[in-house]
């Protein structure tokens, strides 16, 4: 089969031909339908995110059941489905008490070694060597995935269109529950790319009052705009801390997303929260990242900082696939971009130069 390797020496993404992976017990082969492109694979390819070399990227994906490993259930051949980038293993202290997104065999296992659960990768080059997976590896014609992170994509919805509910609208998601969003507040989503224009679809689907979007550009803003913001703040020409506290009466707002993962963005989430309000900071920085905090400010006006980095898999994607099937999130609204495996590399070129509104995808064909 085909795939999209990442080398670690440069941010270039090289296609190949390595061996077709095979499952093991209580795990799934699938045929990629598509892959996200996605900010976080970036983040590796640029070294800000310590991950072995070689490995396949990729952790946004749909696709059909080629295979079932020994004991896997609830799933057949044939079958469409989608993957959360968050692969529960179910039975770690934190999978236990419904912690998903805390697994502590995803990270150490997956995300410090590149490998599943019981410590090895499934995916090898020609030569037999271990190529280390992020997540399933989806930037593939084929990937393997745990059984407990399978979900049948429901009739009558596009399986191509569903492969960004993967990470972008279940880090969406997983930010509003972090958030506890309520129905009639007022939100701002600092940064208005993949996971923050999620953001803006999934609280105007759950009833927030006012939805202002901050980012740099119209193009970006008029796009989110479509998604649901109630109102559009650009930050490269005006003053977003006055602008966003005269659209909601002087106060600020109840909840900040922070969905870039940058020192100055969390600073502005943080500037224009109302008093007891809540900052919700989603986007994934540079490993050793920080970020100021007026302590006084915090203390006196009783402000929130939360840490969100995904949904519950067996739980929040099951419950995302319904409100696509209803029409309530539309994913495919936020696809702009899509690619074949032969330019993943491209793609990935064209999203560091910030080219990419909402998201784009990696079509395998």
């Amino acid at each position: 089969m085909q795939a999209a390797v990442y080398y670690g020496s440069e941010p270039r993404l090289v296609i190949e031909d390595i061996p077709r992976p095979a499952p093991r017990r209580g795990e799934v082969l699938l045929r990629v339908s598509a892959c996200g492109v996605c900010h976080t694979d970036l983040h590796v390819l640029r070294s800000e995110v310590a991950f072995p070399t070689p490995a396949v990227l990729g952790h946004e994906v749909s696709g059909v059941v080629a295979e079932l490993g020994p004991d896997v259930d609830g799933v057949a051949v044939g079958d469409e489905v989608v993957c959360s980038f968050i692969m529960p293993c179910g039975d770690c202290r934190h999978c236990v008490r419904g912690m998903e997104d805390l697994c502590e065999k995803f990270f150490a296992y997956n995300r410090l070694k590149g490998a599943l659960y019981d410590g090895e990768s499934r995916l090898t080059a020609a030569d037999g060597s271990p190529l280390a997976m992020y997540s399933m590896g989806g930037l593939a014609e084929y990937c393997v995935v745990p059984a407990t992170d399978v979900f049948r994509v429901p009739d009558g919805v596009a399986l191509n269109q569903v492969s960004i509910l993967g990470c972008s609208t279940f880090t969406a998601l997983g930010a509003l529950r972090t958030a506890e969003l309520g129905v009639g507040a007022r939100i701002a989503v600092v940064a208005a790319g993949g996971v923050g224009s999620s953001i803006v679809q999934l609280a105007a689907a759950a009833g927030a009052a006012q939805i202002i979007a901050v980012d740099l550009g119209a193009e970006k803003l008029s796009a989110v705009a479509e998604l649901g913001a109630t109102h559009t703040v650009d930050a490269a020409t005006e003053d977003v801390v006055a602008r966003v506290r005269e659209l909601t009466d002087g106060h600020g707002v109840d909840i900040a997303f922070e969905a870039l993962g940058n020192a100055a963005t969390f600073g502005t989430a943080l500037d224009i929260l109302d008093d007891g309000g809540r900052a919700v900071v989603v986007g994934i920085a540079p490993a050793g990242s920080t970020g100021a905090v007026d302590l006084a400010r915090l203390v006196r006006r009783k402000l929130e900082i939360r840490g969100s980095y995904g949904a519950k898999a067996r739980t929040d994607m099951p419950a995302l696939l319904r409100l696509v099937a209803a029409g309530s999130v539309a994913p495919q609204e936020l696809i702009t971009r899509r690619y074949p495996l032969a330019q993943a590399d491209e793609a990935y070129q064209a999203l560091a130069r910030g080219e990419i509104v909402g998201r784009a995808i990696i079509e395998m064909g």
